[in-house]
């Protein structure tokens, strides 16, 4: 208690900073896994998915974060452990963000797609371990967290996978690809849209005040996502393709552009889903922080999110994947297969339907399996082949070193904390 009494205003600076400094690390990381497929198909440029994620992380963060910020915050360690030592926690979570925010920021550097999630998650574990003990992790949720490491890359995988086998079935392999993509486009569009909205006027809008019910918020989906497929068929059927070339070349090099279209709308949905998700990774922490001071020490249950937080998170995430973005960038859009739109739309709204429904649950999954594994899905269905077997192993590499590195970095600095603020 005596150094929440004496430190507070400055721990929650701290905190502040080093919850900023976590954002700017997802933001260079795990946004740029979010974009790489776009960028990898050249359906985007860099400055464009970077202004599309400016504009549509922070909707994602402020709307939908709150579901699994809350489970960052309480759901890893038992808060109730420690009741009798909140400066313990407060020092443990500074320390968990700052862990978290360098090994980020240092993958990102070497161009790495690692965990962010494995990244807070084994810091708060690591602190938890040394300051209270093993009875302090909530195991059972730990569990839970870590079999989605494995059970969200295989349905993303899966959907992706029927997701391009439509295509296929439903556009290439026919005798005219490209009238059937102008038909069956606007409804992926249609499938896309509705994913988000469903999830954001159910679980996002009750942070801005509007609270709608179960019908209502199914029918303004629906309403939502066929307008967008509407928009999607008049502009699809209004941009020039290549006519003169009937060479199976050019057929599809017109179903590709058809495509490279909705990557725009799919680029949309996978930065608002990973808002969503993975802005708790540097905010649950801070909230956690702010919580405990602001109330003298005392450890509740459940805490309201300070209106700075959310958007302090959203500006972190923007900031990082413009300033050092690129280099996972490419990793993800052009190592693992090689990425057509098509295949890249695949990829993406499984992403995405996948990553919007586990933060819909309150499910810290981690997005960079989740879209590694749609963008193997991808692979497997044009055959093992089309894999490039050694960066996804140096990939899973990298996964396997975040979750110790970020325990360790964790423990040196709740230390050093420990000594410097007693």
């Amino acid at each position: 208690m005596e150094i929440i009494a004496h430190y507070g205003t400055a721990l929650v600076l701290i905190a502040a900073v080093f919850g900023f400094l976590m954002a700017w690390g997802i933001g260079a990381n795990d946004v740029a896994n979010a974009m790489g497929t776009s960028v990898g198909t050249k359906s985007l440029t860099i400055r464009q998915a970077i202004i599309i994620a400016m504009i549509f992380e922070f909707a994602g963060a402020y709307l939908a974060g709150g579901e699994v910020t809350a489970t960052i915050r309480n759901g890893i360690i038992d808060p109730n452990a420690f009741v009798n030592a909140p400066d313990q926690l407060v020092l443990g979570m500074i320390a968990s963000l700052l862990s978290a925010g360098v090994w980020l920021i240092v993958a990102s550097y070497f161009g790495w797609p690692v965990s962010t999630t494995h990244s807070i998650v084994g810091a708060i574990v690591g602190f938890g371990v040394v300051s209270i003990g093993p009875e302090s992790v909530q195991w059972d949720k730990f569990g839970g967290i870590v079999g989605s490491w494995v059970i969200t890359p295989a349905i993303s995988g899966v959907i992706a996978y029927f997701m391009f086998t439509s295509v296929q079935k439903l556009i290439f392999n026919t005798d005219d690809p490209l009238a059937n993509a102008k038909r069956y486009v606007p409804f992926y569009m249609f499938l896309t849209a509705l994913v988000i909205c469903l999830v954001t006027i159910k679980k996002g809008l009750t942070h801005v005040g509007l609270h709608l019910s179960d019908a209502e918020g199914v029918q303004l989906s629906i309403l939502i996502s066929l307008l967008v497929a509407v928009a999607g068929w008049f502009y699809i059927r209004r941009q020039h393709y290549n006519l003169q070339s009937h060479d199976s070349k050019t057929l599809y090099a017109n179903v590709e552009k058809v495509f490279g279209i909705l990557m725009i709308i799919t680029a949309c949905a996978m930065a608002f889903a990973h808002g969503s998700n993975d802005v708790a990774n540097a905010i649950g922490p801070l909230s956690a922080v702010a919580a405990i001071v602001g109330s003298g020490g005392e450890i509740g249950s459940k805490a309201h999110i300070a209106w700075w937080i959310l958007p302090l998170g959203g500006i972190g995430i923007v900031i990082g994947l413009a300033t050092m973005g690129e280099k996972v960038m490419a990793t993800v859009g052009t190592g693992i297969t090689h990425l057509t739109p098509s295949r890249g739309f695949a990829a993406q709204l499984a992403t995405a339907a996948t990553v919007v429904i586990a933060s819909g649950t309150g499910l810290p999954i981690s997005t960079t399996q989740t879209l590694v594994g749609a963008v193997m899905g991808v692979g497997l269905a044009r055959g093992i082949a089309a894999l490039n077997l050694g960066v996804l192993r140096n990939i899973v590499v990298s996964w396997i070193i975040t979750l110790p590195a970020g325990a360790v970095f964790s423990i040196l600095i709740f230390y050093v904390l420990r000594i410097f603020f007693s």
